[in-house]
């Protein structure tokens, strides 16, 4: 009787069986550490764009704060495009969330408030939570990702 040599269909089974199930436990964790990551960088987005609008409404007084992204993105350095973020948040998506700039209340021509937030792009998958901040600079999220306003920002007390 000749004996084979390799590995039985039962072997594999078992081995393809303990492979699923370290990737069954490794998976979840995987997502969560990315939301995670895309939730840091969303928050050092907001403070950057914090920076940013102070920075603006200090190199360019008779605008304020800028209407938009665009306003302190690449360029010349005037108060068209300031130069003042990159390239990459300019566009108004990173790392799994959607950036916004807005300058509001405007005073004689002069954006005197602005609302920064930061949305996942989808919830459960890219980010959890949305973050937001006025000129106060104080940076607040709501858990549900969605629901930041500058009147919710201003004593909303779901926001954190």
């Amino acid at each position: 009787m000749k004996k084979h040599k390799g590995f039985s269909l039962i072997e594999l089974l078992i081995v393809v069986a303990i492979i699923l199930i370290i990737a069954a436990i490794a998976i979840p964790n995987l997502l969560k550490a990315r939301i995670s990551a895309n939730e840091s960088s969303a928050v050092g987005s907001v403070r950057t764009l914090n920076t940013a609008n102070v920075q603006y409404s200090a190199q360019c007084p008779t605008n304020g704060f800028p209407a938009g992204l665009a306003n302190i993105g690449p360029g010349a350095g005037d108060c068209a495009a300031a130069g003042i973020i990159d390239a990459v948040l300019v566009t108004g998506v990173k790392s799994g969330y959607t950036m916004t700039d807005v300058g509001g209340s405007p005073i004689n021509g002069v954006n005197t408030t602005y609302l920064v937030t930061a949305t996942p792009l989808t919830v459960g998958t890219t980010g959890q939570r949305m973050f937001c901040s006025i000129q106060d600079n104080v940076i607040h999220y709501n858990g549900t990702g969605a629901g930041c306003s500058a009147l919710a920002v201003g004593g909303d007390p779901a926001l954190q």
